[in-house]
């Protein structure tokens, strides 16, 4: 008897803020490994806000979704058949899989996992994608001294929450953006923040000038739009500003405007720099065991929204453009036996 699974295809190009109606619901069978693969069986899906992207029929960084295909994402599972010699069953994997109940990946697209370092949802944020882009964007391009001024937008998320604990580790005075008195509450007393300003109910340029008193040498870009601007009038001479995303934008559906930064980085002499994790693959073994060590050492924590149910999974998506995440987000499909 063929078994059967659910899947989560995109069959519209959302226009502005994705809906319900961008994606089905399908039932197909559950795929055999052949050689060199394995069978897995999903534990975690990650929803995350560069997938919005990737629903565009557009040229970037990496390729659109096809139309009437399963969705990809970061994925934690457990091995449940493995024709592979590098797997055996039970072993817990990570990889780029499709949300569907189980996958079939090649030896090559998984990793095993260490759950005794760690819990498993942690290789989807702190230990994973979200951790090692927050490592390398703040310091590789970011490079804060000690003493220097660090503020992230987007802050209480999965990329920043982890770039403010990384520059306190590194001796700097951190100021999160983020948009409710429960998030500004968890930056200070949970995370270590000096200081946190909600762009909701705050003038974020006011409240800039006040809790960066010597102006601003690394902003960490996650926001985009009127947040970004803010903080241009406070660079620091040679501030370095590493440009990990730009939710504001995402949902637009003409182009962004704005400002013109040009002015501002040749009279600071400032670096404005876009990356993606992907440009630091080579490093991503480093950056794993840094961050396990902070980890380890209690000197990084992480929170998850978790959502309960693969039946959730489109819902827990769309959950991220109205900001109700607190750290990474991440549905929960099935239990790791």
């Amino acid at each position: 008897m063929i078994r059967m699974q659910k899947q989560i295809k995109l069959v519209r190009r959302p226009v502005g803020t994705p809906s319900k109606e961008d994606f089905e619901f399908a039932h197909v069978p559950v795929g055999e490994p052949e050689e060199g693969e394995v069978l897995v069986k999903t534990t975690y899906i990650s929803v995350d806000p560069y997938l919005r992207g990737r629903m565009n029929d557009a040229k970037s960084y990496v390729a659109p979704f096809e139309l009437d295909s399963v969705i990809t994402s970061g994925v934690v599972g457990q091995v449940v058949q493995s024709k592979s010699p590098k797997f055996e069953k039970n072993d817990v994997v990570t990889g780029s899989l499709g949300w569907q109940e189980y996958s079939v990946a090649k030896e090559s697209e998984i990793r095993k996992i260490d759950t005794k370092l760690a819990p498993a949802s942690a290789y989807l944020s702190v230990l994973g994608m979200t951790g090692l882009t927050a490592y390398f964007g703040l310091l590789d391009i970011g490079k804060p001294q000690e003493g220097e001024t660090v503020v992230v937008s987007g802050a209480a998320g999965a990329v920043g929450s982890v770039v403010g604990q990384i520059a306190k580790v590194k001796g700097a005075h951190v100021v999160g953006i983020a948009g409710s008195d429960e998030k500004i509450a968890y930056l200070k007393k949970e995370l270590g923040f000096d200081a946190a300003i909600n762009y909701k109910t705050e003038d974020v340029g006011t409240a800039l000038r006040n809790t960066c008193p010597d102006g601003i040498d690394v902003y960490f870009e996650n926001v985009g739009g009127e947040i970004g601007e803010a903080v241009l009038p406070l660079l620091n001479k040679f501030a370095r500003i590493p440009v990990c995303g730009a939710i504001s934008a995402y949902n637009n559906k003409e182009a962004d405007k704005g400002l013109r930064v040009q002015g501002y980085l040749i009279k600071t002499s400032a670096l404005m720099q876009g990356f993606t994790v992907g440009d630091y693959a080579s490093g991503f073994k480093e950056g794993s065991q840094a961050l396990a060590g902070w980890y380890q050492e209690g000197k990084i924590q992480y929170e998850e929204t978790v959502t309960e149910g693969f039946d959730q999974t489109i819902e827990a998506f769309l959950d991220l453009f109205q900001g109700a995440n607190l750290g990474k987000a991440i549905v929960k499909v099935s239990e790791i036996e």
